[in-house]
C-alpha cells in the first residue's frame, strides 16, 4: 500500500526497491492541473453533500473493488505502508521524506484534495487503469461514460500551453492525466495515457496494445526528467510485446 500523490497539508485559504502489490507510491500532477482539480473537488463535495473521499468511495473505489484506496491509511494497514525517500543534496545518498509510524498519511488530511493525496496499491490502481482502458466500463458496470474517458485521454492543450509547461515535445495533457502525442522512442506510443509522478511512480495505459504498466518506487524524482529506471521499465515492457 502506498501514496498515490502528495496530499494537501492545509485547507485552501479561498475555501474552495520497486514496491509490490502491498506497497505504494505517490503520483504527482502538474501544478497547473492541481488548482483546477482542487476547485472541482470542492464542487463535488458541495454538490453531493458529503466529503470528496466519501463520494469517490461510493462512485469509483467500491464499484472497482479498490479496497485499499483512500486519503489516509487505517492503523491496521500501516504495516503494509513503506517509507518514502528523497535524494540528498550531494546526490550520494537518501534521506527520509515520509516515514511509517509518523507518516502524514497515518491520519485523515485537513483537506481532501481533488488534485492529489490518495494512497493505494498496485492492484487497486490496476483496476482503475483497466476501467479507463475499457472506456469507462468495469465488467458489466459503467463507471464513467465513454465520451468522458475519451475527453479525459485526448490532448487538451494548445502548442503555446505545452511550451509553458515541462512537456518534452512528445506529450501533452488531457483532463487529469498526460497523453502521448508523438513517438520518438520505443515506448512513446501516441494515444498512451497516464502520468509519471514526482514521488517516484509511472503508470500508463496503451489502447493500441491493450497494455497497462505500473511502476512504483519509494524515491522522489530529482528533476522533471524521469530517472533511468523509468525508461528501462517502459523499454523492457514494449520489447516484451511479441506479435
Amino acid at each position: 500500500m502506498g501514496r498515490l500523490s502528495p496530499r494537501s497539508r492545509r485547507r485552501p485559504t479561498n475555501g474552495c526497491g520497486v514496491s509490490d502489490r502491498y506497497r505504494c507510491c505517490i503520483i504527482q500532477a502538474s501544478s497547473g492541473a492541481i488548482t483546477s482539480a482542487w476547485v472541482l473537488g470542492v464542487l463535488i463535495a458541495r454538490a453531493s453533500g458529503r466529503s470528496l473521499g466519501e463520494f469517490m468511495q461510493e462512485r469509483v473505489f467500491a464499484p472497482l473493488g479498490m479496497r485499499d484506496t483512500g486519503f489516509s491509511v487505517p492503523p491496521e494497514k500501516l504495516q503494509r505502508f513503506p517509507a518514502c525517500y528523497q535524494g540528498t543534496t550531494d546526490g550520494r545518498g537518501l534521506t527520509l521524506y515520509d516515514g511509517i509510524a509518523d507518516s502524514q498519511w497515518g491520519q485523515p488530511p485537513p483537506f481532501e484534495s481533488g488534485g492529489g493525496g490518495l494512497v493505494s496499491t498496485v492492484d487497486d490502481y490496476y483496476a482503475f487503469c483497466r476501467m479507463m482502458l475499457n472506456k469507462g466500463r468495469h465488467g458489466r458496470e459503467r463507471i464513467l461514460s465513454r465520451a468522458s474517458v475519451e475527453l479525459m485521454t485526448t490532448d487538451q492543450l494548445t502548442p503555446e500551453q505545452r511550451e509553458a509547461i515541462f512537456f518534452d515535445g512528445n506529450s501533452s495533457w488531457g483532463f487529469g492525466m498526460g497523453v502521448l502525442t508523438r513517438r520518438d522512442d520505443l515506448a512513446s506510443v501516441p494515444g498512451r495515457f497516464g502520468w509519471t509522478g514526482g514521488l517516484g511512480t509511472s503508470a500508463y495505459s496503451d489502447p493500441r496494445e491493450d497494455l497497462i504498466g505500473i511502476l512504483m518506487t519509494q524515491r522522489l524524482m530529482d528533476s522533471p526528467e524521469p530517472p533511468a529506471v523509468f525508461s528501462d521499465f517502459w523499454t523492457t515492457a514494449y520489447q516484451a510485446i511479441a506479435d
